[in-house]
């Protein structure tokens, strides 16, 4: 059985405790991880927060961070087929996408090495004759990365690069369901000559790591992502520190197919939006929203889509859906079906787990026209999609904006006019147009509502990672006039 270990203060050690983990395709226990708790929290914030002030890191030019990021870029570009393995050993995830995926991660890492020389003060115009000011942008201080099982590199990439670009320290709290691959980015940490403590990596359960992590008095921002009850507790806890947040959240994401569009290639988007990944994505496309004339024709198609899919072994790159990732998960989704289908939801295909070994569930599809079925409104996170159906533009858009989410949305039109009508009235952080599903380092990324705020991706991302600090400079070798009026 494997065994895995933290990265704190620049070596690796066991945790307080240690637990199983469990295989999706199997069942099975195959490694056991290091569980952290209130103890290896405050060890891996402190080295943080020394690394921050002291030694080589604080030293070091941006250029020189930058270099650093390149040697990490090249690192995990090199390990990608390893973490990819261990991302689908632990989460279930395919390996058809971890492959794709972890190999493209290493170009977050260059473009945040780019950026990290490029993030400028500036010079202020003041209004006072004797006096020279300007701002200069400081690491924000010691970072705590809260992130989730699904896309795990990804999504740590999407923080952990801009931090460092900023010159910030981090502790960063891997998903208790699978974090083997985050634990072994560690070493690349390590490899690439990152000094003590910069980047410390954990893993642990909510109440005695997270909750820990979130509120220690050294910790300047937390970086979260996952679902919206989870960031209540994020937030609460920074009210113990007054750390300034950003939240990544889920989604509930709406799917809108014109008449006018390209049918085969939208359905093949909206396979994409829903089943890829098994549906574990915070942008899922989980709300077709479809033109009524096309519905029936549209629904048959993805039907057949669906229907088709290869689920199979993680491992296997001939498959195309995998387990989910837990238990836990797979009852849930289970239950959420049979509540939409009482509702009054019809099942079109897909609908009741997969007996056997793992956490397996086939791709569905539900009609909720006409219904008031929960699938609509709760957020899947699995491969379950929920159809209904309009007439015209404003109720596609009426239907798409009824949601407490605001995180990504698709359309598929080839009436330009009616594209950009739709993407100015869409209440989500990403609006993508006859495609889905897509991202890059250089595109921020984020959303409204209980989708969250912040943005991960772009410049914007480095700079959320800084503070600005304001110098004042007289210039004046007279001496300082009547020291009871303000300057």
């Amino acid at each position: 059985m494997r065994r895995f270990q933290h990265y704190i203060d620049g070596e690796f050690s066991d945790g307080e405790a240690c637990y199983p983990s469990i295989d999706p395709a199997s069942g099975a226990v195959w490694a056991e991880m290091p569980e952290a708790r209130e103890g290896d929290v405050d060890r891996a914030v402190n080295a943080a927060d020394k690394a921050l002030y002291e030694g080589p890191w604080p030293k070091l030019t941006a250029t020189q961070r930058g270099k650093l990021l390149y040697k990490l870029a090249d690192l995990v570009a090199a390990n990608a087929q390893v973490l990819a393995e261990l991302e689908t050993r632990d989460t279930g995830k395919i390996i058809r996408e971890t492959s794709a995926q972890i190999a493209y991660v290493a170009e977050y890492y260059r473009y945040y090495a780019g950026i990290a020389d490029k993030i400028e003060g500036a010079y202020l115009p003041i209004d006072k004759p004797d006096m020279d000011v300007w701002l200069r942008r400081e690491p924000i201080g010691v970072v705590a990365m809260v992130v989730p099982w699904n896309s795990q590199l990804f999504l740590s990439a999407v923080k952990i690069g801009p931090a460092l670009a900023a010159g910030c320290t981090m502790v960063v709290k891997a998903s208790e369901d699978g974090p083997a691959p985050l634990l072994e980015f560690a070493r690349l940490v390590h490899e690439a000559g990152f000094p003590a403590g910069v980047v410390n990596i954990i893993t642990g359960f909510g109440a005695s790591c997270g909750a820990a992590l979130g509120r220690h008095p050294k910790v300047a921002h937390v970086a979260f992502t996952g679902g919206p009850e989870t960031a209540r507790h994020v937030v609460r806890n920074s009210a113990e520190n007054l750390a300034s947040t950003s939240l990544e959240l889920g989604g509930k994401s709406p799917f809108i197919v014109f008449a006018d569009a390209d049918l085969e290639s939208a359905a093949n988007a909206q396979v994409a939006g829903i089943f890829a990944a098994t549906g574990q994505s915070c942008v899922a496309g989980s709300r077709l929203i479809v033109e009524r004339s096309i519905k029936d024709k549209f629904v048959d198609l993805l039907r057949e889509k669906a229907e088709a899919i290869r689920i199979g072994a993680p491992l296997d790159m001939a498959t195309e859906v995998g387990p989910l990732a837990t238990k836990r998960q797979q009852d849930n989704i289970g239950a959420l079906v049979a509540k939409s289908i009482e509702s009054g939801a019809r099942l079109v295909t897909g609908g009741r787990k997969i007996d056997g070994e793992g956490y397996y569930f086939p791709p569905t599809v539900l009609d909720c026209d006409d219904v008031a079925s929960p699938s609509l409104t709760e957020e899947f996170f699995g491969p379950v999609l929920s159809v209904v159906s309009f007439e015209t533009e404003a109720e596609a858009l009426r239907l798409a904006n009824d949601t407490r989410y605001g995180l990504a949305s698709g359309v598929f039109t080839q009436n330009l006019t009616r594209a950009h009508r739709l993407m100015k009235g869409l209440r989500a952080g990403i609006v993508w147009v006859n495609t889905y599903r897509a991202v890059s380092p250089i595109a921020p990324f984020g959303g409204f509502g209980l989708s969250g705020h912040g943005r991960e991706g772009g410049m914007a991302a480095a700079l959320d990672y800084t503070r600005t600090k304001t110098i004042w400079l007289r210039t004046s070798d007279d001496p300082i006039p009547d020291p009871f009026v303000m300057r």
